[in-house]
């Protein structure tokens, strides 16, 4: 079984709304040169109290180590700033999960390297001016390698989770103040479930729902963490029903929880699965709503978007109609899923991350590689003569 998000870190180590399927046209902002960074991948793009869009990069900039940049409503993209800036990277490197915006208005993220205890990453925060400080630096017991985004929850703090670390070496759940003082509240271990890039989601309930790729008792798991960091697996995919979710989950607008797996499911267009989308509820009962076949989208990666029209929005890493370079889609709530844009290359390839909704409504999203000047990635919008009036939208009918 093969994940691309170990690949890259070994290697390494939108204008979007409810669409008629004739009207839809993608837009690349930005094309990734190295310089201006490299490789967005869990890149939840996310618009700040400037109304300005902020993201990561996992390479490139000054030093190579990744960036943290800033794209405006004009599509010109800033970087803020550049990882390994200070002696043995202590500043971090690698910023993998994006960034999440605080209740101060500042941005705050993690790196998966880095940091002043050797190479466990760190966690981070960043003024919209790009001031950095970092609040926490991982030791490995508690917690190595956080390659997810992190989330704030209700109670003010931020929540994420590690992929390694921690006494059996196999990730944790953390707890971080917006003043970095950490608090490990789960390890994973034995049953668990391992691997574990997604983001967790609070529910209505107040408890936190996440994945992990591997594990459980099947083919990766979805567990349930209450405030206080009791943790519990309750459900394990068996394959037929999905494999690998490595998305983590979003809430939908009845309450239950909504994801993708990266393999399984009925297809056999692809050799361990093309991938699902599912609905689950907070008891228990998943229903698989969507079977991906190659051809409209394979192996999803992004974690969905609930849309204020009701749908969700996402990605898939490969298949698509113009060579398997993955897909943008659209599923109602019900299952049926639209193919908005097949990738072609030049516009970019193999979408790690979700596209994210803006306060204006529109969708906007990365791409982690690509062919010839786009092979480093690239930020891209999807907008329709039926979405909403917004600056970008109608510069680009008039350009």
């Amino acid at each position: 079984m093969t994940f691309p998000k170990t690949i890259l870190t070994v290697l390494f180590l939108s204008l979007l709304t409810p669409v008629a399927t004739h009207a839809q046209a993608l837009k690349t902002l930005i094309i990734f040169d190295g310089a201006n960074g490299a490789r967005p991948v869990d890149t939840p793009l996310v618009q700040g109290t400037d109304g300005e869009f902020y993201g990561t990069t996992l390479g490139g900039g000054f030093n190579g180590a990744g960036t943290v940049f800033k794209i405006d409503r004009l599509g010109k993209l800033t970087t803020l700033y550049s990882f390994c800036s200070q002696s043995n990277c202590t500043d971090g490197s690698g910023p993998y999960g994006g960034l999440v915006l605080g209740r101060d208005g500042r941005l705050y993220g993690t790196t998966s390297q880095g940091g002043a205890n050797g190479n466990h990453g760190t966690v981070f925060k960043v003024s919209i001016g790009g001031t950095l400080t970092t609040l926490y630096n991982f030791s490995g017991a508690d917690g190595d390698s956080p390659m997810a985004p992190m989330i704030l929850a209700s109670d003010g703090n931020f929540y994420g989770i590690t992929q390694n670390g921690g006494p059996n070496n196999s990730g944790t759940i953390f707890k971080v103040t917006p003043n970095g003082t950490l608090t490990t509240m789960h390890t994973f271990g034995a049953g668990d479930g391992t691997y574990s890039t997604g983001p967790l989601v609070q529910a209505s309930d107040g408890n936190f729902y996440g994945t992990t790729e591997l594990g459980g008792t099947g083919s990766g798991s979805i567990f349930k963490m209450t405030m206080s960091g009791n943790f519990r697996v309750f459900y394990s995919f068996n394959s037929t029903d999905g494999s690998a979710p490595a998305s983590g989950l979003v809430l939908g607008t009845d309450r239950n929880l909504y994801g993708t797996t990266y393999e399984g499911g009925s297809s056999t267009n692809c050799p361990n699965g093309c991938g699902t989308v599912f609905k689950i509820t907070t008891k228990g009962t998943l229903t698989t709503l969507h079977n991906f076949d190659l051809d409209h989208g394979s192996n999803p990666i992004g974690g969905l978007t609930l849309a204020t029209d009701g749908n969700f929005y996402g990605t898939t890493y490969g298949g698509g109609t113009s060579g398997g370079w993955g897909t943008v889609f659209k599923m109602t709530a019900s299952g049926t899923v639209t193919t908005l844009h097949s990738f072609q290359g030049t516009d970019g390839a193999q979408p790690y991350g979700p596209v994210t909704q803006s306060t204006g409504g529109n969708l906007h999203g990365t791409a982690t590689n690509g062919t010839g000047g786009a092979s480093l990635g690239t930020i891209f919008d999807i907008f329709t003569k039926s979405g909403p009036v917004c600056r970008l939208c109608e510069q680009y009918r008039e350009g």
